[in-house]
């Protein structure tokens, strides 16, 4: 088309009885349609005159591009949405050009941040679950891999969860989503305030009267309470409420708290 532009000029002075031919066909051209065939030059000075413009060079060179064209097309191996196109319509797409991005509908993962203390206690075996304040709809996955390495900024570690169920609300790329992600069950297990303990592994606990310092087995430590697996049994008196000044063997009485009464 620049080629043709830059000649146009020249015809309509040289050959001006031409010009009418070649300027309906450059407003004949369309981006979006095969280039139409060349009109005929009325004599061998047109000719030269579009030979020295590569107005034919030109011309073949694109006709040449669109049999390579029809004989190749780019389709992607799953069902996507086109996130960006790189190349606009009628563009030229070189060798290593980027077409655009697509992201595959079959196949979605959500990258969730987690604490790499919650790491081991994750349960690949059940489903997280994700809900989004954007959308009426819940939908399932199963943890894909964990990161090997923690984010240097949030000082969490990357989780990718593949989505399995889509629901039924409308998930968009780049949402955000919130998870419950089910973790692993303790067995014999009992939960207990975290200023119930001390020096991380002891609890006092109300034995025939008396106080006893115990040592119990505390297999994860929460914000405000801790889970132990060993140490404790039921029926054990234990002291949830801070003391100071004491010493094993005084003598306590216990008082027994509701169930209303207990917060960790």
């Amino acid at each position: 088309m620049t080629a043709l532009a830059n000649v146009l000029p020249e015809i309509k002075v040289d050959f001006p009885e031409e010009f009418d031919v070649w300027q309906t066909y450059f407003d004949s051209v369309r981006f979006d349609r095969p280039v139409p065939p060349l009109p005929e030059a009325g004599n061998q000075k047109t000719k030269l005159y579009l030979s020295r413009f590569n107005v034919y060079k030109l011309y073949f060179a694109v006709k040449d591009l669109e049999i390579l064209l029809e004989k190749y097309e780019v389709r992607a191996p799953f069902d996507g949405n086109i996130v960006s196109a790189a190349l606009r319509v009628g563009s030229s797409a070189r060798n290593g050009s980027q077409l655009g991005t697509i992201i595959n509908l079959e196949d979605l993962e959500v990258k969730m941040p987690m604490p790499a203390a919650d790491i081991p206690w994750i349960d690949y075996d059940r489903p997280v679950l994700f809900t989004s304040a954007d959308s009426d709809g819940q939908w399932q996955g199963r943890v894909h891999r964990v990161a090997g390495s923690i984010d240097e900024r949030t000082q969490t570690v990357p989780v990718f969860v593949g989505l399995e169920s889509m629901g039924e609300g409308t998930l968009f790329e780049g949402a955000f989503l919130e998870a419950a992600v089910p973790g692993r069950v303790i067995d014999s297990a009992l939960e207990i305030p975290r200023r119930a303990i001390y020096s991380d592994r002891y609890v006092y606990v109300v034995t025939d009267g008396k106080l006893e310092f115990r040592e119990v087995t505390v297999a994860r430590a929460l914000n405000s309470s801790v889970i132990v697996t060993g140490g404790l049994h039921n029926g054990d008196t234990l002291v949830v409420e801070p003391l100071q000044g004491v010493t094993p063997g005084m003598l306590a009485t216990p008082r027994i708290i509701s169930t209303s009464e207990r917060s960790f």
